[in-house]
């Protein structure tokens, strides 16, 4: 992963079209690296998460090239890299396992990450998801405390507990999100070192049973929103 981070860096620095341009030769080989990364990740996740087994690297990753049509910043290309590995691709609505790399100083996430877990669900999904903690919150609980050297993102919350839940639940915290991911961020060294692979298998190995459960809640919303 060397070369992708290092282009990544310099691309933080030369954001522009005519930089890419000269820089296109070494950007499809830093593309080539991280989809044959991803497509091996791909089989390593589906082996004790079987619901992956069909994917291919192009549903599980991004474009580099920003849509700025209605934004800000018309910086034309992304300073980062990422694959979302989740049941029927990166646009399926699931919950799956992220793999990110970015530039230093791209300020997209703040650094590399793992994380796994579901990023602006419906509001189908979150009642959900919210009924099954409701339910079963302790196999909940217990599903994040043992995904090990993660945490679950608390920074985009409910000022409230929303209408239909206890607020007096040992849940209520819980219920206020409005994400549901597990996330841990990773360093350069563990970017670099030639057991990548097999340690980012065993890292979202870890939080399997945290995905099995928001995907069951996720599964049954879209029955009953087909219903």
């Amino acid at each position: 992963m060397k070369n992708v981070i290092d282009f990544l860096n310099d691309l933080v620095a030369n954001n522009n079209k005519e930089w890419f341009d000269k820089n296109r030769a070494r950007y499809k080989e830093v593309q080539s690296s991280f989809n044959s990364f991803t497509e091996s990740l791909i089989k390593g996740i589906a082996s004790f998460d079987p619901a992956l087994s069909n994917l291919g690297v192009k549903d599980c990753t991004y474009r580099i090239y920003r849509d700025i049509r209605f934004s800000k910043d018309k910086t034309p290309y992304k300073n980062h890299m990422g694959a979302f590995i989740a049941p029927k691709g990166k646009c399926g609505g699931f919950a799956g396992y992220y793999f990110h790399i970015e530039g230093n100083g791209a300020d997209y996430i703040g650094s590399h990450l793992l994380s796994s877990g579901v990023y602006r669900p419906l509001p189908v999904v979150i009642k959900s998801i919210r009924e099954e903690i409701m339910l079963n919150g302790g196999e909940f609980v217990k599903a994040i405390d043992s995904a090990k050297g993660f945490s679950i993102e608390r920074i985009d919350m409910l000022k409230r507990v929303p209408a239909g839940f206890p607020s007096d639940s040992e849940y209520a915290d819980l219920f206020r999100l409005k994400d549901y991911f597990l996330s841990r961020e990773i360093s350069e060294d563990f970017l670099t070192d030639k057991n990548l692979l097999e340690n980012c298998v065993a890292e979202f190995k870890k939080t399997y049973e945290f995905n099995r459960i928001l995907n069951k809640a996720i599964e049954y919303a879209y029955e009953e929103e087909g219903n």
